[in-house]
């Protein structure tokens, strides 16, 4: 059983700053990569940013320059820094996690979903 948390959610101010942190526990032979999606109201699950197991990194152009993936491997957990918010960022943030199960079986687990809101 593989189960990530999430933390750090909260109501904020345009301007302001949150970060976010993912923890991964469980059976997990490798992680191959972890990111961030956000839900908007009525809106679909949208990729925010992810970090691959070589530290590579990729950004929605909605939040690039602002926001900040980063992660310790040693602790399998993964954070994102969250600046200059602007109400658009409003959302629930969930967490991924693709891993290995094992030598050669990939798998997809999620976080249960932090709500960030963002105040105009």
């Amino acid at each position: 059983q593989v189960q990530l948390v999430e933390s750090g959610g909260g109501l904020v101010q345009a301007g302001g700053s949150l970060r976010l942190s993912c923890a991964v526990s469980g059976n997990i032979f490798s992680i191959n990569a972890m990111g961030w999606y956000r839900q908007a109201p009525e809106k679909q699950r949208e990729l925010v940013t992810a970090i691959t197991a070589g530290g590579s990194t990729s950004y929605a152009d909605s939040v690039k320059g602002r926001f900040t993936i980063s992660r310790n491997s040693a602790r399998n957990t993964v954070y994102l820094q969250m600046n200059s918010l602007k109400p658009e960022d409003t959302g629930v943030y969930y967490c991924n996690a693709n891993y290995y199960r094992d030598s050669y079986s990939l798998d997809d687990s999620w976080g249960q979903g932090t709500q960030v809101t963002v105040s105009s």
